[in-house]
This record gives structure tokens, C-alpha cells and sequence, in this order.
């Protein structure tokens, strides 16, 4: 249950109280209400609540409390509370939220250490401004930890009262375990401890262990028998596999919507989809379309952006959006596909329904996949409505799959990332962790391939055991007349053409399109023989030397140099400098040196 903030039984400060009030929240969420006032009696916490119940205020409020009742305050450049964040995204988020309580704050600075910016500059901001709240992802702050040229954060962390690990089951999840008991190696062991996660796993448990002393645990539920938001609305469809993307944007179109994220498996889908949805004519998309993944470094965080503040417009995404991320009116989630592991649906949809808000989710799903309905239920509590699917798309799609194909065809790039995204999306799918029931052999890859919008089907072994009908070739169609509009690729690729219709052979990277002249193999071979003539006639001559008791010839060795002539030459350099310096005259440097 929701409480007022005065019946916590905490006492804050005059600017937390201000900074609480102009967030507009008239009273705590459970999670809220729960860790705040054992934070602030100096217990350690492990929290599990549900995506969007308020656990960064949760953290941040109790934190900048903490540091604000210290006896002697913070110096500059003394670090008294540290937030470790699992990704950029969601470390910036954090840094905003907190920028927010801090206007109210004069004595507390903040600095921001994640990847994608420059190590250097993070080292000169933080000697120049300091930052007693760290907010961070593990492994910049692993490496500026470590580092010990140009910075001693590790003297400056010994002053820390509190540390947060955000999404900690996610950061174990990324493979930061090893960065995490470094990090930990350098705090000091007198501090404060909060776990914050959507889920516990027994990986987490182990670090619970390692990183905290006596934790209360705090488990959050808005409704017991589900794991999503009370206001979510799951539903679920079934449709083929070539009507997926028709199905979608015929979707958003009829039900307008305004805002909305679509996940994809993979980085080379979320590329694909935002080159040719970008693309399309208003008739079959009229929102604006956005991208983010992870293979992206600078322009995400940018994108983000655009997209929180934007009021029509759709986000490609992969699951590095699936986590702590909150994105203001996001009306729908879709899901493309069914996610690699049943916890991450759950973070999926939680990026709607957030902070009492109503939203909505929807997954496509395959005939063959029907049966990850109850799989989710019964593995995630979570309950799916089944969304009518009974509608004809044979036009839409045959438009789609028209404009698909013309793009391609208009520009070999947009080719070559279709291919890309389709082997990508049967690989992803390969590796599901639910493969009992979502397995390749069921896929209808002919199908999926037509809803690709692809001109051929691509060369890899799944093909070679799976359904390929339903795809449509093109008749007549010289795949060799399709060209870049980038000129440089297609005047390589014209070049690799050329070579192939002299040889036969189309030239690997590791191939030169301009061959050197080659030495014929006779003259090779001749070239060895004088070369072995050569060094025999040495050993002959020499042998014969030695007979006639001449001196045998031998390899001239480097003479080594001596400690004495190394303390002579410090000698010298030594009176040179002297000299500089008007210590001693030329005559003395003279006499000294031995030039007189």
C-alpha cells in the first residue's frame, strides 16, 4: 500500500523535503515506503519490486538524506554515495532524477562515469569539479578505480556512506561480476548497501552474500498472482509468419497510436527495419521512426531523447531498452518475437504501465509458438488476453513486400542488411532459452523471409532442414545489376566482378583485386639452389682455412658497454648541464672533460 511521505516515520531534511514536493508524488510507492527508512537506520537492503514502482527515488532520496545528516561534510573531491547502473541509458536516467533533488541542494556535487565518453576528460572533470555522488557503470568505474597515473579515486572513495547497485540481477545478466568484486575490493566495508532489482536469481544471492552485511530483504508486489504492473494489459496474437510486419504497422495504424516500442532479436533486424520503415509512404506508416542498440555508441543517448520528447513515434529497439528505463506515454510495447528468456518479457512490457499509468503490451507470436502462453503463466505469473488476429492483410502485406523489394533492388546495401537481419533473427532464435518449445526445425523460413521483403533466400544451413515454401522468387532477376548508391562500394564491387569473370573465382577479403607479378616456379627453385650453392662454398672455404691452420671466421658479436663508461657519459652530461647553468666556466668545463 501507498503512504503519505510524514507517515514513513523518517525525518528529513528542509531540501529533500522540497525536492519530494516538486516531484508532484503526493505519497510513497510501497517499494518507497519500504527501503527508505531502513536506508536511512543504517541497514543494508536487498529490494525486489516490479518495473516501474519507484525504486530510483527509492535509492535516491534516503541517499542524498544520508549525506546531507553527515557531522563534517563532504570536501570536493570526497566520494560519499556511488550508483552502479548496469548501462549508459540508464545511469544518464539516474543522473537526472538526481540533478532534480539536488537543485534544492547547495553543498553536494554529482559526477556522471560511464563508457562512450572519453577516459581523459572523466579524469580532468573530476579533478577540476570533484563530485561527492558517483553515478556510474562497473566498468568505467573499474578502470578509473585502477587507475593510478592521474587520479587517486581510490583515496577518495574511503569517505563513502552508501552504495547502490541498480539492477543488480542485470548486472551479473552483462557478465559484470568480476568488475563488481574489484570495485568492491577498494570500498570501504563501513558503509551502506542496496541491491535494487526486478527479479532474484542465485547469482544475485552470491553477491548479496559478498556485498552485504545482514540485509533486510524487501519483496514488492503490486498483485500476487502477476509479475507485470497492476495496470499493464498483455494480449497476444497469433499470425503467420510472411504477415508480421503488416500485421504491426496495420496495428498501429488502426488503433493510432502515438507512442510505441518494437523489439527486435537483434542489432541487424533493428538496423534492416529502421533503413526500410523509414522509407515506406504514409499510407502504410505515418509515424516517425527511431532506432537504438547496442552496437551504437555516441548517437544513442541523442536518439533517446528525441524519442522521449517526441509525441508521434515509433522505436526500434533491442533488450538494451529492456531494463530501468523510463520513457514518459509509451502507450504500446510490441514484441516482434518472442524474447530469449521469459524474465526479460517481463522487462519488456515493463517499460509501459509505469508510475500508475495505464498501458499496454502485444506479442506476436507463431502458430508453432502458441504454447508460450501457458509458458509464460506458469514460468513468469503472467497472464496474456488473446487480441483477435482475424483480419485480412493480403493487401497490405503485398504493398509492404512490393516496397520491400523495390528498395532493395533500388540499392544493394538495403539488400545485403535484409540478409543480414534474416540470418541474424534464425540465429538469435537458435539460441532461445525456451528451445523446447521455440525451436528452428518449426520455423516456416520461406515465409519469414517474404515478410523480410529478401530477393533470394541466403546460403546457411538451416535451410537446408526447414520449410522454404511460401517464398516467391522474382523471375529474371540479374542479382549482379544491382548496385550501391554508395560509389566506392560499387566500384569495389565492380572491380571483384571483373576478377570473377576472368577467373571464376569471386575474390575473398584476404584476396588482392590487383594481383603483384608472381615469380615463375623454375626460377624459384633456381633462386634456392644458388642461394644453398652459396652458403656451401662458405663452409668449404672455411674448413679449408682451418686445415692450412689459418684463423676460423667467426660472427663480429656487439661490444657490450661497461657500467664505467655509463658513469663517464653521466659524468659528461652532468658537466654539460653544469655549464648551462653558468655553475662553471668553459675553461673548468674543458679541463673536466679532458679537451684542454
Amino acid at each position: 500500500m501507498s503512504k503519505k511521505w510524514s507517515d514513513l516515520n523518517v525525518t528529513f531534511s528542509k531540501v529533500v523535503k522540497d525536492s519530494i514536493n516538486s516531484f508532484n508524488f503526493p505519497t510513497a510507492t510501497p517499494v518507497q515506503a519500504a527501503v527508505i527508512p531502513l536506508l536511512l537506520n543504517k541497514k543494508d537492503v536487498t529490494a525486489e519490486a516490479v518495473t516501474g514502482s519507484g525504486k530510483t527515488l527509492a535509492f535516491l532520496i534516503p541517499l542524498v538524506e544520508i549525506l546531507l545528516r553527515r557531522e563534517e561534510k563532504l570536501k570536493q573531491h570526497e566520494i560519499g554515495a556511488i550508483v552502479i547502473s548496469p548501462t549508459r541509458e540508464l545511469a544518464i536516467q539516474t543522473s537526472e532524477v538526481l540533478s532534480a533533488i539536488l537543485n534544492h541542494v547547495l553543498n553536494l556535487k554529482q559526477i556522471l562515469f560511464i563508457g562512450g565518453n572519453s577516459v581523459d576528460e572523466d579524469v580532468q572533470n573530476f579533478r577540476k569539479f570533484g563530485g561527492n555522488i558517483v553515478i556510474c557503470t562497473p566498468g568505467r568505474l573499474e578502470d578509473l578505480l585502477t587507475r593510478n597515473v592521474d587520479l587517486n579515486l581510490a583515496g577518495a572513495v574511503k569517505s563513502l556512506e552508501i552504495l547502490i547497485l541498480d539492477e543488480a540481477d542485470r548486472l551479473l545478466d552483462l557478465g559484470f561480476r568480476g568488475s563488481l568484486d574489484t570495485i568492491l575490493s577498494y570500498l570501504p566495508r563501513q558503509r551502506r548497501t542496496g541491491l535494487f532489482s526486478a527479479t532474484q536469481t542465485r547469482e544475485l544471492q552470491s553477491l548479496v552474500r559478498a556485498g552485504l552485511r545482514n540485509p533486510v530483504m524487501v519483496v514488492v508486489k503490486e498483485k500476487q498472482a502477476e509479475a507485470t504492473p497492476l495496470l499493464l494489459n498483455n494480449y497476444f496474437t497469433v499470425i503467420n509468419a510472411e504477415d508480421k510486419m503488416a500485421y504491426l504497422l496495420n496495428f498501429l495504424k488502426e488503433n493510432q497510436v502515438n507512442k510505441a516500442m518494437l523489439f527486435l532479436p537483434t542489432c541487424a533486424c533493428v538496423d534492416y527495419w529502421n533503413d526500410v520503415l523509414s522509407r515506406l509512404p504514409s499510407d502504410l506508416l505515418s509515424l516517425t521512426i527511431m532506432a537504438v542498440h547496442g552496437q551504437m555508441k555516441q548517437k544513442r543517448n541523442l536518439i533517446l531523447k528525441r524519442f522521449k520528447d517526441a509525441s508521434k513515434s515509433l522505436l526500434l529497439c533491442t533488450d538494451l531498452l529492456a531494463r530501468g528505463v523510463d520513457i514518459p506515454e509509451v502507450d504500446w510495447v510490441l514484441q516482434f518475437d518472442p524474447p530469449a528468456s521469459a524474465s526479460a518479457f517481463v522487462h519488456r512490457v515493463g517499460r509501459t504501465a509505469r508510475q500508475g499509468a495505464v498501458g499496454s503490451a502485444l506479442i506476436l507470436l507463431l502458430p508453432s509458438e502458441e504454447a508460450y502462453v501457458d509458458f509464460l503463466e506458469r514460468n513468469q505469473r503472467v497472464k496474456l488476453l488473446k487480441m483477435d488476429s482475424e483480419i485480412t492483410l493480403d493487401q497490405f502485406r503485398g504493398k509492404l513486400v512490393q516496397n520491400l523489394r523495390e528498395q532493395q533492388m533500388g540499392d544493394r546495401s538495403i539488400m545485403d542488411k535484409g540478409v543480414r537481419a534474416f540470418v541474424a533473427h534464425i540465429r538469435a532464435y537458435s539460441k532461445h532459452e525456451c528451445s523446447l518449445l521455440l525451436r528452428v526445425k518449426d520455423l516456416p523460413l520461406g515465409k519469414m523471409a517474404m515478410g523480410y521483403g529478401l530477393l533470394q533466400l541466403p546460403k546457411m544451413p538451416e535451410l537446408k532442414k526447414c520449410d522454404t515454401t511460401g517464398f516467391e522468387t522474382i523471375p529474371n532477376l540479374d542479382f549482379n545489376s544491382i548496385s550501391y548508391k554508395d560509389k566506392q562500394k560499387e566500384e569495389i564491387r565492380q572491380q571483384k566482378l571483373s576478377v570473377y569473370s576472368q577467373s571464376g573465382v569471386w575474390p575473398s577479403k584476404k584476396q588482392r583485386l590487383i594481383q603483384k607479378p608472381t615469380t615463375p616456379w623454375s626460377k624459384t627453385k633456381e633462386m634456392k639452389e644458388e642461394k644453398k650453392n652459396r652458403k656451401l662454398k662458405r663452409k668449404l672455404a672455411n674448413a679449408k682455412r682451418i686445415e692450412n691452420g689459418g684463423p676460423v671466421k667467426k660472427k663480429k658479436k656487439k661490444q657490450k658497454i661497461s657500467q664505467e663508461d655509463i658513469d663517464e657519459l653521466a659524468k659528461d652530461i652532468a658537466l654539460v648541464k653544469k655549464l648551462k647553468n653558468k655553475k662553471i666556466t668553459d675553461e673548468q668545463f674543458e679541463n673536466e672533460i679532458g679537451m684542454s
